[in-house]
């Protein structure tokens, strides 16, 4: 891949987690379209720009597994120790209660078996999304009749999947929906990128005609129960048949046409840089980030943790007031964290080479 495409991709991929950790704190980054309109689609979409047919199946499974499900579940057993750590001085147990099922299974049906690093639920479904994926890439037929295929089955998802049904099949439609947007990554990069002009004047207006009209089924207004246009992926719940695959896809259009729009000028900043490079660690940890500040404010001001406790993980202290705080401290902070923990890990692996050099030479 040539490297204005991997600058491109981090400067996507930086500008994704952006979206995500502003929709945690209810605002909109990118006016008319928000967050949850369109959010964990972009990721999906990044991934299928990425996805590369060469690898047999077995070496593309072990990448995705060290890629993907190691960090995911070393984070997942470090936050089961910060959360069972933490209870007894904040008064509450942040997740489920421990059980193999709960930490080992519960990731694939809805990685929600601990508050803190809920956002990282979407990891455990871009593993099996992609492992279905390069199974289907064997098919031999037309990337648009593929297409065609996986836009069926992300519709048929939407009809028939409701929010309480049994969650045993809820990655079976997260998958169902998600594979129509990394064959679309797929097919952007590799049929449309360089041969059609997606961000014309003409489709430029569309897309902004297109997003007024879907504003009119807007039924969540108020940003306590959301900020418009939202579908929950998560939990597979969605109030209309075709708006939420519109609303990813404007939604995705529009992050294409920003990047395209801002690269030449903003490539060379170094942490926009690191934070396309660092979206995983971003992910898992701003909660945390979050929940360190709500806590130690109302630690400050003398105020009871039952004001936080008894509100979900994502309620925060005077949103008014403090939203830009969190967002602007909780991205440089986790930034930095994925930096240092990747310097760490350079040098866990110098140590091993050394110590494996010294004890082969004795």
């Amino acid at each position: 891949m040539s490297e204005n495409f991997n600058n491109k991709i981090n400067l996507l991929k930086a500008l994704a987690i952006l979206v995500v950790v502003s929709g945690h704190l209810e605002f909109s980054l990118i006016p008319m379209f928000p967050p949850y309109s369109f959010q964990v689609m972009l990721f999906f979409f990044i991934a299928g720009m990425l996805f590369n047919p060469k690898y047999s199946f077995f070496e593309y499974f072990k990448r995705r597994f060290k890629s993907l499900l190691i960090p995911y579940f070393l984070y997942a057993f470090f936050y089961l120790a910060i959360t069972a750590l933490a209870a007894p001085f904040i008064r509450k147990f942040w997740g489920m209660k421990i059980t193999w099922f709960n930490e080992i299974i519960i990731p694939f049906l809805t990685g929600h078996q601990l508050d803190l690093i809920s956002p990282l639920w979407f990891v455990p479904c871009l593993f099996i999304t992609l492992i279905i994926y390069k199974l289907f890439s064997y098919i031999k037929c037309s990337n648009y009749l593929k297409l065609i295929f996986y836009f069926l089955a992300a519709l048929f998802c939407v009809i028939f999947q409701k929010q309480g049904q049994n969650i045993s099949w809820l990655w079976l439609f997260r998958t169902m929906f998600a594979l129509f947007f990394v064959h679309l990554g797929y097919l952007y990069k590799n049929e449309i990128e360089n041969r059609v002009d997606i961000f014309s004047f003409k489709i430029f207006s569309f897309v902004l005609i297109l997003q007024s009209v879907l504003w009119l089924t807007n039924q969540d207004f108020n940003p306590t129960d959301g900020i418009g246009l939202h579908f929950l992926l998560v939990w597979n719940k969605y109030n209309n048949i075709i708006i939420p695959i519109l609303t990813s896809l404007s939604g995705i259009w529009v992050s294409l046409f920003i990047v395209n729009l801002i690269y030449d000028k903003v490539k060379n900043w170094s942490f926009l840089t690191k934070i396309g490079q660092n979206t995983f660690h971003i992910m898992a940890n701003h909660l945390l980030v979050f929940n360190i500040i709500t806590y130690s404010i109302l630690a400050i001001k003398g105020i009871s943790f039952d004001v936080k406790n008894n509100s979900d993980i994502y309620w925060f202290y005077c949103p008014i007031k403090t939203t830009y705080f969190y967002f602007i401290t909780g991205i440089i902070v986790t930034t930095y964290l994925g930096e240092f923990l990747k310097y760490l890990r350079k040098i866990l692996i110098k140590l091993k080479t050394l110590f494996c050099f010294g004890t082969c030479t004795r």
